[in-house]
Order: C-alpha cells, then structure tokens, then sequence
C-alpha cells in the first residue's frame, strides 16, 4: 500500500526520534558504568584502571555531540511542534545531564588516583552505597526516558531524598573522622569531594526525571520534591 507525503514525514520524524533516544539511552547506560567502575577502582587501590575510566568519558562526550548535531538537524529539517517539540527539547537536556554524569564519575577516579598516594582510608568503603544508590536512580531515569513513563520518572525522583540523607550521614561522619585524626584530613577531604561528587549525580537523575515529566505531561504541575541535604547546616 502506497503511503501518502505526510505520513512518510511522520515515519521518517518517528525513526529520527527512535535514533535520538538510543543514542541518549546509551549515554546514560554509559554513564552508569563509568559510575559503578570508578568505585571498583577506589576500592582496589588501582590507578592504571582509574585512568582507562577517566578516558572513557570520551565516549559520552562524543554521544553528546551526536544528539545535539540530530536536534539542530530535527529542528531545521523538520519544524516540530507540540509533543514533537518537547520530545527534541527534552532530549538536549537530557543528554546534557548525562554528559554531567559521566564528568562525575571521571572526577571520581580521578581523585581515587590521589587517594592512592596515601595510606587507605576506612571510611572510603562508605562511599559504595551512596554510589549504588545513585546508579540505581540513574537507571531508573534511562528507564522511564527509554518507556515515556513519567510516573516511573518521578518515583525515580522521590529517592533522590535517600541519596541526600546518605550523603549527610557521610559528610558528617568524615568531618568527626577529621577532627579526631588530622593526620587524615587531606585524605578525607577527598573524600568529602567525592562524595558530592555523587549527590551531585543524584541531581542530575532529577534533572532528568523532571524533562521527562516535561516531555509528556507539558507544563502541567509535577509534585512536590523532598530534599534532605542539610550539610549546609552539618
């Protein structure tokens, strides 16, 4: 059966959507690895492996540069509106978020390579479950953007309180490490860094259920956001 001029642009525009959303789809699961490597190599002191970690940014920052050459082309080329308009917008966000993420987690090797010059520290092993945490609600945003699901999106959302409470827990308990052992101050002052490093990430997954509530759900109001990062008051 022939297919009529409009419907062949609407095809063309939805395979065009679908190549978009791999390709951010693909730089959040990119992402998430770059996140749950960098703690592997903190933990086993290795910094030949950190440095293959921090060079694998690369890979999302050339994803990134993919989407944003595919949005000005959908923009120029096909003029959307709407939803349509909104599933382009949102996906420059997005990727922009990820992108984020992955600095984040190269910074994280980064200063694992300098946490390597010293003696270890035990308070390095808490920083496995803030990361986890923060690996699980990023995947749980690549989720609801791969499925348009905005209700997943904003359950994904609600646990970035979880992650700021973690985060207090271990800002608090290095600064007690800190004053009881000064000797360690350097080193936890890594940590510390480090550490915001991945509530930061937690931000982003926000960041990036918030667009997908956008790209379905238009400006309708989205509920109410919990937030327990008190280290401002710590």
């Amino acid at each position: 059966m022939n297919t009529t001029p409009s419907e062949h642009i609407v095809k063309s525009f939805d395979t065009e959507l679908a190549r978009l959303t791999g390709e951010i789809v693909r730089m959040g699961e990119i992402a998430v690895a770059q996140i749950e490597a960098a703690m592997d190599v903190l933990e086993r002191r290795d910094s030949r492996a950190a440095e293959r970690v921090i060079q694998n940014d690369d890979a999302i920052d050339s994803l990134e540069d993919m989407v944003g050459h595919d949005v000005v082309k959908l923009l120029i080329m096909r003029q959307p509106m709407a939803r349509d308009l909104r599933e382009v917008l949102s996906a420059l966000r997005i990727a922009s978020d990820f992108e984020r993420i992955g600095d984040y987690a190269a910074n994280l090797a980064k200063r694992s390579m300098v946490l390597n010059l010293a003696p270890p520290v035990s308070q390095a092993r808490g920083l496995r479950a803030l990361a986890e945490l923060a690996a699980e609600i990023v995947r749980e945003v690549i989720g609801a953007y791969r499925d348009r699901d905005a209700e997943r999106a904003i359950i994904a959302r609600a646990r970035d309180a979880e992650l700021d409470t973690l985060y207090t827990g271990m800002f608090r308990e290095l600064l007690t490490y800190m004053m009881e052992d000064p000797r360690q101050i350097t080193s936890c002052t890594h940590l510390l860094f480090m550490a915001k490093n991945i509530e930061r990430i937690g931000d982003h997954a926000t960041n990036v259920a918030e667009n997908i509530w956008y790209l379905v759900h238009g400006d309708e109001p989205m509920p109410a956001r919990e937030k327990r990062d008190f280290t401002t008051h710590a």
